[in-house]
């Protein structure tokens, strides 16, 4: 072999190598080409997902706020009904203590 055909061999090979890149890049390219169409729906996707985030933020505060609400109207009502129960007791010590001196005047 020659040195001009070394080098027309050479050629040839790199020019094809070359071609097979190209080829396989333009493959690579087409097939994970996004098109504008995709481009939209992702950003109309995005947009939803935002709007869908504010909008559990929106209920997990008004949850949070709804609870607090509840909870001081549990301890106020569990106050109150202690308040009640305190107040049972001391009419129930009060009525047998009259029973008692009704019973002792009666008796006496």
């Amino acid at each position: 072999m020659t040195r001009t055909e070394f080098i027309l061999a050479t050629a040839v090979v790199l020019f094809v190598a070359f071609c097979l890149g190209w080829f396989a890049n333009w493959l690579v390219h087409r097939f994970i080409r996004v098109q504008q169409s995709d481009v939209g729906e992702l950003e109309r996707m995005a947009q939803e997902l935002h709007e869908a985030e504010e909008t559990r933020d929106q209920a997990i505060t008004y949850l949070q706020q709804r609870e607090a609400e509840l909870t001081n109207q549990l301890s106020q009502a569990e106050a109150e009904l202690e308040a009640t129960m305190d107040g049972l007791r001391e009419a129930r010590h009060e009525a047998e203590q009259l029973r008692a001196h009704l019973d002792r005047m009666g008796t006496g």
